[in-house]
């Protein structure tokens, strides 16, 4: 998943491409993270892009349709913040229980991540927006969602919205 992005909107299967890049192996502060990111994405040349930071890492997605891409650090989570994001479903899920920073962090990401891919992620109530990371079949309607294999102590997600590769066809 590290590199550098290429000329091409998404993957052939109709998935979106995504890179995790390190500002410490690109020699980048804070700043020119945010930076190398913005201009890699514009350079794909593909009509949408979602790009997350928590330095020094930053994802960077593109795809043919909109996507959300989020990055998140696994921190200590309080009664508070789970109050904030979670449905009470969400709430009443067992593994809240079992690991509970590791599931907070990742609801939360996937989550944002979703908002993005959906537009703004600032009008979404995350307290009612049910986490793509407890969809069936990571799948709810057009929409796909996947959890991303990031460096270790975070999450990472993605949603997108499928590609009507086969028209007549659902799937």
């Amino acid at each position: 998943m590290t590199g550098s992005p290429v000329a091409a909107p998404a993957t052939r299967d109709g998935t979106p491409e995504v890179r995790l890049l390190d500002a410490t192996q690109l020699g980048l502060d804070d700043a020119g993270l945010r930076s190398f990111a913005r201009a890699a994405t514009r350079r794909t040349g593909a009509p949408h892009s979602s790009r997350s930071y928590r330095y020094p890492y930053a994802l960077i997605t593109w795809h043919d349709a909109p996507v959300g891409v989020d990055l998140e650090r696994i921190e200590a989570c309080d009664e508070a913040f789970a109050d904030l994001i979670c449905t009470p479903a969400e709430r009443a899920d067992p593994a809240c229980s079992a690991d509970r920073d590791n599931y907070l962090s990742s609801l939360w990401c996937a989550k944002e991540a979703l908002a993005k891919a959906l537009g703004d992620a600032r009008r979404y109530d995350p307290a009612r927006l049910e986490s793509p990371a407890r969809w069936p079949g990571r799948r709810a309607g057009p929409w796909r969602t996947a959890p991303l294999a990031v460096t270790p102590g975070h999450v990472g997600w993605i949603c997108w919205r499928a590609l009507d590769r086969h028209p007549g066809v659902i799937g």
